[in-house]
């Protein structure tokens, strides 16, 4: 006949315990500047979000003008951005002969620029910028 005998349950030992804090110091050292990263881009997107009203502009001014007629403000394109409302990240939009360049706000002040060009009637658009260099665009 054999005799059970209660087994005392026993909690996590100190080095398990410091094993999971490591683990998990590494895995936010990891994972922090990825998401730095990944806000800097959505905030980024809110200035290309911003030439799209610009965009639609010059194109309706190219198709009734030449390229040197498509500023801000004059043949359907809207008034240029000069200064960031409170809570947005575009600093600045601005049209000059049909190339549109944005600015944003912050330390960064990454530019966006789109230079249209045309065949056939249709307008195709270059990306261009410093968005670039830092990884927004």
């Amino acid at each position: 006949m054999r005799v059970q005998q209660k087994v005392q349950q026993q909690g996590f030992t100190l080095i398990e315990l410091m094993i999971v804090v490591a683990i998990v110091a590494i895995l936010a050292g990891v994972g922090m500047p990825a998401y730095q990263n990944y806000t800097k881009k959505a905030q980024f997107s809110e200035v290309i979000g911003a030439t799209g009203a610009y965009k639609t502009g010059v194109e309706i001014c190219l198709n009734l003008t030449d390229k040197e007629s498509c500023d801000a403000g004059t043949n359907s394109i809207p008034t240029a951005i000069t200064s960031a409302a409170t809570g947005s990240f575009v600093k600045s939009v601005a049209v000059s002969d049909g190339v549109i360049t944005a600015t944003a706000t912050g330390a960064s002040g990454a530019t966006y620029t789109l230079t249209p060009a045309i065949d056939n009637g249709l307008v195709s658009w270059t990306k261009g910028g410093n968005c670039k260099d830092g990884g927004y665009c």
